[in-house]
């Protein structure tokens, strides 16, 4: 009898390690800068030209397609993840038009994602978006804040675009997407826009930290800069060590990557890790039964990259040097996942 009851004993104990071992339910969040993705309609209120028939680019139907074609493989492959992506940021977008077609695409039609955009006015005429699966994410509210650059008054760029939602009937989540000033006109001269944009984020998330602890925070978006930069380690105030991270605070598990040598975009044959994944310290010690940050990853599949020329080994873009190339983006997307 003690020895079936110990062998009892010992098969409830196994029984419940193996509950207990059991993953728990997965979601990623990505972002993805999908490099200028224009219709060919002219809009007069943006700055378009290039990218119409007659323009620098011939962008024509044709090619406007094909770009959609190979954007939905991408972004399909990232579907089919192990978890399930439930919310994608975009960034080079022109309006909501392009991702509706997008997502109206053969290969993304039957995840019937949804589009969350937002008009900015940037010079450009490029915009920050989201897709979002709302089997999984239900949106409550957005808004936009648009970036002023300290003795700057004519500076325009892109606005930060929030979305906060609900995740799986369980978790709120607030999510800022972001595209920063670029480098155009050199380091020095363009600085100041990502320095201000990097304290305007930090407005952002402390403002939503401070009206709900604990607040499920993720900052994501092309910031042009790497995540050991001023802007991002000072002016956003990100961490780079896990267990440093309180619950008021920002952390950044792309500077391990990119520490590591692992990047998003490629210049001059090295490396950059321009597209960042911010989370809050309430995404890194959530609560039992509730989703938790895990890992960031940079998505890559051997069809993203050029294979042939001076551009061998890039991510294989649409445009190269003004030229046509027919590729995806000069970014690769980057995603974390959560798991409860």
């Amino acid at each position: 009898m003690k020895r079936i009851s110990l062998l009892i004993l010992l098969a409830l104990t196994l029984l419940n390690a193996n509950i207990w071992a059991q993953p728990g339910k997965k979601a990623l969040i990505g972002f993805y800068n999908v490099e200028n993705l224009f219709d060919t309609i002219n809009d007069p209120i943006k700055n378009d030209e290039q990218f119409l028939p007659q323009g620098d680019y011939q962008w024509t139907s044709e090619r406007y397609h094909a770009k959609l074609e190979n954007l939905s493989t991408v972004i399909d492959e990232m579907m089919k993840l192990d978890g399930g992506l439930v919310v994608l940021g975009l960034s080079e977008v022109e309006n909501e038009h392009v991702l509706l077609d997008l997502a109206n695409t053969e290969k993304l039609r039957p995840y019937n994602l949804k589009v969350c955009h937002h008009d900015s006015p940037d010079r450009r005429g490029v915009d920050v978006s989201f897709f979002y699966d709302p089997a999984r994410f239900r949106v409550i509210d957005t808004a936009s804040f648009p970036l002023v650059v300290p003795n700057e008054p004519e500076f325009i760029s892109r606005d930060q675009w929030l979305m906060t939602g609900i995740l799986d009937n369980t978790d709120t989540l607030y999510i800022l997407v972001n595209h920063w000033p670029s480098k155009a006109g050199g380091e020095r001269r363009s600085l100041p826009g990502r320095l201000a944009a990097g304290s305007l984020s930090r407005v952002i998330a402390d403002d939503i930290m401070k009206k709900h602890p604990g607040a499920k925070f993720i900052l994501m978006g092309d910031l042009n800069d790497n995540p050991n930069s001023k802007a991002i380690m000072q002016c956003l105030g990100t961490k780079t060590n896990e267990k440093s991270v309180t619950l008021n605070d920002l952390y950044n598990p792309m500077w391990k990557m990119f520490h590591n040598g692992i990047g998003s975009y490629a210049y001059r044959d090295s490396w950059e890790m321009l597209d960042n994944i911010v989370v809050s310290g309430g995404l890194m010690w959530a609560r039992p039964n509730t989703y938790k940050f895990v890992s960031a990853h940079v998505f890559r599949k051997d069809f993203m990259f050029t294979k042939t020329g001076s551009y061998r080994g890039y991510p294989f873009r649409t445009f190269a040097g003004g030229n046509y190339q027919g590729g995806y983006s000069d970014h690769l997307p980057v995603y974390i996942i959560l798991s409860k």
